[in-house]
């Protein structure tokens, strides 16, 4: 990554429509936004509001229509699917509302399939998988299945496979939609001490604002386009 400025994101004019002629929808109208290597945003806003489409083109899970799109200073749009892939592979974790765990698999061997994907031999691959569950403090049921996990549990196991590839950004959706307040505090002390401690820039999409707080910025998306930051 050519990351020459702080600047780690640059979205410039994006645009993200559905369907075509009278049907078109817009999710994006023209969303300028910029993130420095290092910040933990939150990202907010009522439901179609363009939130989650603003996170998935981050995430290069969808596309935008019109735009630039510049991660560490390559413009993403510019890149073909197999290089996106890697670029999200290599740089950006995900950590998701509904945990995403596979059911019939351990808590260790959840957390080491990131480094499956990369071709990392088992005996490493394990090694920083179990490291992983230590810095969220869950090495004790690394043999576990989810099913023997609490909720918290496994968001805390689907954060450890989220940092395991040790990603510059960590993309967060909801990350405490399914959990108690009790257990909501719990993760965002680890989002927060991951953000502070190793530097990784964490971009979260909530509703919740006693969990935007813990943002150093809230962005505010209504109808497609950024209404205020804070």
């Amino acid at each position: 990554m050519k990351n020459q400025n702080s600047d780690l994101i640059v979205l410039k004019n994006i645009v993200k429509h559905y369907g075509s002629g009278d049907a078109m929808t817009y999710a994006l109208k023209g969303v300028d936004l910029s993130i420095k290597k290092g910040e933990f945003v939150a990202i907010m806003g009522a439901s179609g509001s363009g939130k989650s489409t603003t996170m998935n083109i981050i995430g290069c899970l969808d596309a935008q229509s019109s735009g630039e799109y510049i991660f560490g200073g390559v413009n993403v749009e510019k890149l073909n699917r197999d290089q996106q892939t890697l670029l999200r592979r290599n740089y950006i974790g995900f950590v998701f509302q509904g945990f995403n765990l596979l059911g019939k698999t351990t808590a260790l061997e959840n957390v080491e399939l990131p480094l499956l994907y990369r071709g990392i031999k088992s005996s490493e691959r394990k090694a920083a998988a179990y490291e992983a569950l230590r810095s969220v403090g869950l090495e004790h049921v690394a043999n576990h299945t989810p099913a023997q996990l609490s909720g918290g549990q496994q968001q805390r196991v689907a954060i450890a496979r989220a940092i395991v590839t040790k990603p510059l950004v960590l993309l967060a959706d909801e990350p405490t939609g399914n959990l108690d307040s009790q257990r909501s505090k719990e993760i965002m002390d680890i989002l927060s001490s991951f953000n502070k401690d190793q530097g990784i820039t964490i971009i979260m999409v909530t509703h919740e604002d006693d969990m935007a707080a813990y943002a150093k910025r809230k962005i505010i998306f209504k109808d497609g386009l950024i209404l205020k930051e804070e």
